[in-house]
């Protein structure tokens, strides 16, 4: 299958946003997406982007029964560990199901470690659902680590209520 990874352009952002939904109902949370191709345009197309994006291409000829030719997605930014340094964090790798096995999910994953190196980042993370087996053994087979059980690691969130009211606390603790 032909294909081309790009980076993503403002005029990406409405097929962006399509996939995101699409992976949030595969991930089982379709009712927590809450952004809009408007959001995603503002995000990571502004004066100071907050992320960077990679998409697929395929020839028209290739298109998916609904007549999409962006049939894959990589997102990521940067982060700074304190131990040592900057840092990628791939938020969503997605391909459309009926492109998977084709080797487009590897080249994404290619390209933004690609890119990681480029930007001299020490490392290249990202999270897995723990059900999500698919995921968690293409990961391990291109050699990632999974820290929660090796180090013990977990990821923790505050949002909506939990974080207004942490926002609320007095910062001097009294």
């Amino acid at each position: 299958m032909d294909f081309t990874v790009r980076a993503a352009t403002k005029e990406d952002c409405k097929d962006i946003w399509r996939m995101i939904t699409e992976l949030a109902v595969y991930e089982k949370m379709a009712d927590q997406v809450k952004i809009s191709p408007e959001d995603l345009e503002r995000d990571g197309f502004g004066q100071n982007p907050l992320f960077e994006c990679l998409v697929v291409e395929v020839p028209e000829e290739q298109k998916s029964t609904d007549g999409f030719i962006v049939v894959g997605y990589a997102l990521y930014f940067y982060t700074y560990s304190t131990w040592t340094g900057v840092c990628v964090h791939l938020e969503d790798l997605y391909v459309m199901p009926h492109f998977r096995g084709n080797g487009i999910g590897k080249s994404l994953l290619s390209k933004v470690a690609q890119i990681a190196k480029q930007k001299q980042c020490a490392r290249l993370q990202l999270c897995a659902l723990e059900w999500n087996t698919p995921s968690r053994d293409f990961y391990a087979y291109k050699g990632a680590q999974d820290l929660t059980a090796t180090e013990g690691w977990h990821m923790l969130r505050f949002d909506g209520h939990t974080l207004d009211s942490l926002a609320q606390e007095d910062a001097k603790g009294s």
